[in-house]
């Protein structure tokens, strides 16, 4: 990412979402440098009308041309329209109306006693450059204006070493205080400059998260897919022998290739419509059913229950469609049995079976039928899924919890 210097003017206007503090922050200071020089301006030309210190067409024609941009740039900057180019105008005006002062107030040194009225504009032309110029530039008008001002100070009233001592003094506070506000403006533009890359990095890391979150989706979908329709279909055509088998075996291809045409287009776990817990149990049985066995389902539902997420409910019960499936093939259904347990903090699904179990860390990873359609099945809804196993048989417990 390419970022702006930040004490350099701004890239990017307030639509740029790139720089969206940045933009912000140079609103706020073109608002606050605006309203900040018109009571110093208004100042300036009030001791301006009065000042007779230089002569009258001089007075008036370093009015006009002092004024004229300042009045633009505080109106620019309070409209925050233009206000760069005026900003510029000014802080590039005002060296010149320096030079010229010794020219308007030639012999008239007996009446330059009090403070000239362009002593008010300092700071006002340096603090424009912060709003315009690169860091290094702003640097040189904040020691130059007041350099420069106190040079045609001393050439207007005299070189004795009061007038130096006094204008040296008021040479160094303009410069300090100069000083002090570019370093302010440059630490709220680092600190917008550092929020707008942090933000910028916070939501590249989420769409990256997000696109690895779809391909693992996607890959966990494929992979349950694959094992549960099209692999059990080559299994079941394998295994046909009768023409009842057979036509079974037709019926599950046809059917595994309408989800394989379907896949880029449907969810596997279906719509998110709410569903109630009869959803469960009617998906349970149903895949018992399926492979000819009966499956008693012990039911504990909480009086008041909220409907479950359509897509949480199916995840469940095809993950709990696949341990039925998997009792069926390895432990011949014997003791098969279900539990479910729903209220309104969690669901809770348990298939066991009274078969002689197996070993579940020893079971491969390219294995699909726990690891993808189980446990990664539910894990893809938020879920949960743990594996026990004994000589005494299995249970298969699949949990997921709402949201609070």
């Amino acid at each position: 990412m390419v970022t702006a210097d930040a004490g350099a003017p701004p890239l990017a206007g307030p639509s740029d979402a790139t720089f969206f503090t940045r933009a912000r922050i140079e609103r706020i200071l073109g608002l606050v440098v605006g309203i900040g020089c018109a009571v110093l301006g208004v100042q300036a030309f009030v001791n301006a009308l009065t000042s007779e210190q230089e002569a009258p067409v001089w007075r008036i024609i370093l009015m006009l041309v002092t004024f004229s941009p300042l009045a633009l740039m505080i109106v620019a900057g309070i409209a925050g329209i233009l206000f760069r180019v005026f900003a510029a105008a000014f802080a590039c005006i005002f060296p010149l109306v320096l030079i010229a002062w010794p020219f308007a107030t030639a012999g008239r040194a007996e009446l330059s006693d009090s403070e000239p009225w362009i002593w008010y504009l300092l700071n006002v032309a340096t603090v424009a450059t912060a709003l315009v110029f690169p860091l290094v530039l702003q640097y040189v008008w904040a020691g130059m204006i007041p350099l420069l001002y106190g040079i045609v100070r001393v050439i207007q009233i005299g070189g004795g070493v009061e007038t130096i001592v006094n204008t040296a003094r008021q040479v160094v506070f303009a410069i300090i205080l100069a000083v002090v506000m570019i370093l302010i403006g440059y630490l709220l533009r680092r600190l917008a400059a550092d929020l707008d890359h942090a933000r910028e990095s916070a939501v590249a890391s989420y769409a990256a998260a997000a696109s690895a979150d779809a391909a693992e989706q996607e890959r966990v979908s494929v992979a349950a897919l694959m094992h549960d329709s099209v692999l059990a279909a080559l299994i079941a055509s394998e295994r046909a022998t009768s023409p009842r088998e057979r036509d079974l075996a037709v019926a599950m291809a046809r059917e595994a290739l309408t989800r394989l045409a379907n896949a880029d287009r449907d969810a596997e776990e279906g719509p998110d419509d709410p569903v109630d817990a009869a959803f469960l149990v009617d998906g349970l049985r149903a895949a018992a059913t399926e492979h000819a066995v009966a499956l008693p389902v012990r039911t504990a539902v909480a009086p008041g229950t909220k409907p479950l997420p359509g897509r949480v409910a199916r995840a469940l019960v095809l993950a709990g469609a696949q341990a039925v499936v998997n009792s069926v093939e390895h432990a011949g259904a014997a003791g098969l049995r279900a539990d479910l347990a729903v209220d309104d903090r969690r669901v809770i699904v348990r298939i066991t079976d009274d078969g002689d179990g197996f070993d579940a860390g020893s079971v491969a990873e390219d294995r699909l039928g726990i690891s993808g359609s189980i446990v990664a099945r539910v894990a893809a809804v938020g879920g949960h899924a743990r594996i026990r196993s004994s000589e005494r048989g299995t249970i298969v417990e699949l949990r997921w919890e709402r949201t609070r």
